[in-house]
């Protein structure tokens, strides 16, 4: 007997949700962070002109405070600045959203290269840096961390689909035990209920199976 995947069938009760992906055609969106004034214009005036959107700024605490409000495609931070260290800024981007991180340093200095690595940015640089030949390097960013947000959100979709069908099957063998319906009644007893108490079905076969457990609890014989 095969089993039946109720995850699949529930969703047909649902409206379709609109498409609100990114739209790919649009530009990406660069943050530049680097206390330099200079470096900051060249790599802002130079990306732009590549087409993508770019915001700069100076300081670590400003670009946090932006990064939060809105986070973009891809970081490019500087290392060594005054006040929030690259490093301190790259923890609190990546605690508030993921988003690929490149480092940029006027130096090769592998403790902090390790310390930033640890964190999980994407890479880094080396100083001084030509818009042209960095270019490739952001597109292979951006490619990678798409591949690894799609990994990750078909991998959440699977696990909730599962645990989603492991819920509803309970529902369904609790309801043909107790009422003595077939499994097909079963599950269109479950949607009827769940439309008439406009609720989703997975909230209402929860319920259906912690009212069953307290049911079991308080049936059972005390020792």
């Amino acid at each position: 007997m095969g089993t039946t995947d109720y995850a699949d069938r529930s969703s047909n009760m649902m409206p379709a949700k609109p498409n609100n992906d990114v739209d790919t055609n649009s530009p990406s969106r660069i943050m530049v962070v680097d206390d330099d004034r200079l470096v900051l214009a060249t790599l802002t005036r130079g990306l732009k002109g590549r087409g993508y959107e770019v915001s700069g700024f100076t300081a670590g605490d400003e670009a946090l405070l932006a990064f939060r409000l809105d986070p973009p495609d891809l970081v490019m931070l500087d290392m060594r600045m005054p006040g929030l260290s690259g490093t301190e800024t790259a923890a609190g981007m990546l605690a508030h959203a993921h988003r690929p991180i490149l480092m940029l340093s006027a130096y090769d200095d592998r403790a902090i290269v390790h310390e930033a690595v640890k964190l999980g940015v994407a890479g880094y640089l080396i100083k001084p840096i030509e818009v042209n030949q960095i270019v490739p390097t952001i597109e292979a960013t951006l490619a990678r961390f798409a591949e690894i947000a799609a990994l990750m959100a078909n991998t959440e979709k699977l696990r909730d689909g599962m645990e989603q069908n492991r819920t509803i099957s309970t529902a369904v063998g609790i309801l043909m035990e107790r009422a003595g319906l077939t499994p097909d009644q079963a599950f269109e007893h479950l949607r009827q209920l769940a439309r008439y108490q406009r609720r989703g079905l997975r909230e209402v076969t929860a319920e259906i199976i912690q009212a069953t457990t307290l049911i079991n609890s308080a049936a059972s014989p005390r020792p």
